[in-house]
């Protein structure tokens, strides 16, 4: 009963976390079991009530300060350096930008829609078809939530109550290694469409875009270099990185205002309470299903159905990739962690980095796949291609983020090799 109204406020489209919590309310009150009633509350606010989320709201304003503050269109000039003479070179770029974004927002979605407005315009004016160009951006920007820092990550770490910069440090090689593989892609494209060759920048040119990218590049040296070397807390870090921000944006770049801090400020508290209210919503839900023993009846169906490692982790992507096209990818995560990370670690021997790793990848590509696909639509609106359209010419990247995928669950080491 619980499960059927669980599936039924979804499909009402009732948002997940009034879902999780209404369904955990119900499972109560048809269990008549008061001892969890008198829990209820004291399980809402707990879920909450740890160090690492604060890093949460950090990560949001430092993202939202370094946009407003002009730092996209300076990392742009600064990836011209490296590809803008190639076939293609301006693809390579939205790569590479990305790439640096990403050790910024954190976030996959937001930055979509950054580098949507930004360089896809670009890209159309050298000749890129636009539905490329918008694809390479959306599937680039997935790299937000495994390129530390990640949000995800965070509340990934929260979940499986393991070191959340450990977990960064987790994703770096596979952030590449996604990266590598979305470069392949744009070079054989590239061979078979012509795409247009860009232009050397000028030797006057370089040293200007080196120096004023110097301090947008500077961000994500702060936040991983503060992590890795162990002088910061991801959460310090990001409060670090927020103040540098802010000094870059209005003392540096002069881009950003102070009358513009309000709304700023706004919208990373109104983004902040939907992620923490999912979070509360999922440690009721979670708390509920542990109740009922669902976590060891899953184990006992996964369990007769395998005993490999490897395919194990094969069927979780499966059924992650069915539950990432109709649910956002933290509403997910924080919802299916608690069911599959015992049975992963406890029954298979699977490394807890590894397996948040692999999770958290398969759950974001379900940003670009129908039915939900927030991403897909977000690229779609801002830049107007349809998302039929745009779904067909993602494709080969998809395909090539599934080939990492398989290839972080066979070898372990691929995300535990800088631990």
């Amino acid at each position: 009963m619980t499960f059927a109204i669980f599936l039924l406020l979804m499909l009402l489209s009732v948002p997940i976390g009034i879902t999780l919590i209404l369904s955990s309310v119900f499972y109560i009150w048809h269990s008549d079991n008061t001892v969890l009633f008198a829990s209820f509350s004291q399980q809402l606010f707990g879920s909450v009530e740890n160090y690492g989320l604060m890093a949460i709201p950090l990560f949001i304003l430092a993202g939202e300060l370094m946009n407003a503050g002009g730092l996209t269109k300076r990392l742009i000039n600064f990836a011209r350096l490296f590809f803008g003479g190639l076939r293609g070179g301006l693809a390579y770029i939205n790569l590479l930008a990305n790439m640096l974004m990403a050790a910024i927002l954190g976030s996959a979605v937001a930055q979509i829609a950054v580098m949507s407005q930004s360089i896809v315009p670009e890209m159309e004016k050298e000749g890129y078809d636009k539905s490329f160009a918008t694809a390479l951006t959306a599937i680039s920007g997935l790299m937000g939530s495994i390129i530390p820092p990640s949000m995800m990550f965070v509340i990934y770490g929260v979940l499986a109550q393991i070191s959340i910069g450990d977990m960064f440090t987790a994703g770096i090689i596979p952030g590449l290694l996604m990266g590598l593989g979305i470069l392949v892609v744009i070079f054989l494209l590239g061979i078979r469409h012509q795409y247009p060759k860009g232009q050397w920048p000028t030797k006057s040119a370089i040293w200007p875009a080196c120096t004023k990218a110097l301090p947008a590049l500077s961000i994500p040296v702060i936040i991983i270099g503060g992590i890795l070397s162990g002088w910061t807390t991801p959460t310090e870090s990001a409060a670090v990185a927020s103040i540098v921000s802010l000094f870059v944006g209005l003392y540096v770049y002069k881009e950003l205002r102070w009358v513009e801090l309000p709304l700023l400020l706004e919208r990373t508290a109104l983004n902040t309470g939907m992620v923490l209210f999912l979070v509360a919503a999922a440690g009721v839900f979670g708390w509920t299903i542990t109740f009922e023993q669902v976590p060891q009846m899953v184990a006992t169906w996964v369990g007769q159905s395998t005993s490999d490692p490897f395919m194990f982790m094969l069927m979780v992507c499966g059924l992650l990739l069915l539950i990432g096209t109709v649910l956002d990818g933290i509403a997910a995560l924080i919802l299916v962690v608690p069911i599959l990370l015992p049975i992963a670690v406890g029954e298979f021997g699977i490394n807890p980095f590894q397996f948040g790793v692999v999770i958290c990848l398969v759950l974001v590509l379900g940003l670009l796949t129908p039915p939900v696909g927030t991403g897909l639509f977000v690229a779609s609106a801002m830049t107007g291609v349809p998302s039929g359209r745009l779904f067909k010419v993602l494709l080969p990247f998809l395909l090539v983020t599934g080939a990492v995928v398989v290839l972080l669950s066979y070898f372990p080491w691929l995300s535990m090799a800088l631990l």
